[in-house]
């Protein structure tokens, strides 16, 4: 664990999409100067738990980090730098809206470092959009995604399939649309309802927001249909990269079980320290936060020192969901024992699991019922 992963949590948005259940609020631009010096704060406290590690990535999520001032992004990723060490080529990332993506903004980012861009593209369908509550329409997302491509180095783009209307033929027209643009990155998520969302709510009433199980298994599987024939790899369930080098490393961290801080309202964390791994969780609320760094030296709201059990779990979990899988060793190093043999040749039998010397990973029919089988590895 001699690396670690630096997530930065935005909290505000400029208006809340219906399917949205993350820790966000409407965006009041007078608290940024506070919330940044407390992020600073925070951040050198995490710099003290964690020790002199080497800085693989910095993430901006939120929320919606492209509200941040350039100028504020570039303070808080020097401070990083300064705490952390720096090897070889640091990600720095930022999420974005189509709306927020103008030739100055992308300049003034990559000027105060962010070198890979995931941009909330959704879809280019306007009914897509619409439903979706967002905030752009298809041509505003073709034309950030041309200005993100000719700036960035690196850019990702993200789509949401499975939606009560969508077709294949959007789908399918969404995907061919991204890959001419030229992205090296795709990342496509299921539509899923949150109980306290607005579309939760509405699901409560009895009007269906998201298609049913099959439909959204059909609709996956064309998008890795798609994608895998135009040359990118499904590293993971959802993140599709066209080479090596398009592969998000923050999200990797987290996959791979890496440690990672967590600052900003609400954001999570993970580290490992003397063989043990804590998970942390940041004071929710943006002013709550703030008060917190202010009266305690750090944003940390709650912190709990994972068992044994708890952590191979989370291994398991997480682990499964990319190409590489887990290694056997590993699992028996973090729980004490082996995972159970005969559960692995049940389902490779089945062609569900792969194993490849030491690593254990799903097999692309096993993607479709990665949760039954993770419970099944871990029961």
């Amino acid at each position: 664990m001699d690396k670690i992963g630096l997530y930065i949590h935005w909290p505000f948005c400029a208006r809340i999409c219906p399917y949205c259940d993350f820790n966000i609020y409407k965006n009041k631009a007078d608290m940024e100067a506070a919330l940044v010096n407390a992020i600073l704060a925070d951040m050198e406290h995490w710099w003290a738990l964690s020790g002199p590690r080497v800085l693989e990535s910095i993430h901006f999520g939120g929320g919606t980090p492209s509200l941040l001032a350039p100028k504020n992004m570039q303070t808080l990723i020097k401070a990083a730098k300064d705490l952390w060490r720096v090897r070889g080529n640091l990600e720095v990332g930022l999420e974005a809206n189509p709306k927020d993506i103008s030739a100055e903004s992308l300049t003034a980012w990559r000027s105060a470092g962010i070198e890979r861009l995931s941009i909330g593209i959704q879809s280019f369908n306007n009914k897509t959009l619409k439903f979706l509550g967002r905030d752009h329409d298809g041509a505003m997302a073709k034309r950030a995604l041309e200005m993100a491509t000719s700036i960035m180095p690196r850019v990702s783009a993200d789509f949401i399939y499975g939606w009560s209307g969508g077709k294949a033929e959007i789908l399918e027209k969404d995907l061919q649309t991204v890959l001419a643009s030229g992205v090296t990155h795709i990342s496509t998520y299921q539509l899923t309802i949150e109980q306290k969302t607005a579309f939760g709510q509405a699901e409560k009433r009895g009007v269906q927001k998201a298609v049913d199980a099959d439909g959204s298994a059909d609709l996956f599987e064309q998008a890795i249909a798609i994608l895998s024939e135009s040359g990118f790899d499904q590293y993971e369930v959802s993140n599709f990269a066209n080479g090596k080098e398009a592969c998000s490393r923050h999200n990797l961290l987290y996959w791979q079980g890496g440690d990672y801080a967590g600052i900003g309202p609400g954001a999570h964390g993970r580290l490992t320290t003397d063989d043990k791994r804590s998970t942390t969780i940041a004071a929710l609320k943006p002013q709550d936060y703030i008060v917190r760094v202010s009266e305690c030296g750090h944003g940390i709201a709650e912190q709990e020192t994972l068992s044994s059990e708890g952590w191979a779990e989370e291994y398991v979990l997480m682990g499964m969901r990319i190409n590489a899988g887990i290694s056997l060793s590993r699992y028996k190093q973090i729980s004490g024992h082996d995972l159970a043999q005969e559960t692995i040749k049940q389902y490779m039998d089945a062609g569900l699991l792969s194993l490849h010397g030491d690593r254990l990973s799903a097999t692309p029919k096993g993607r479709f019922v990665l949760d039954t089988l993770c419970h099944e590895l871990l029961a």
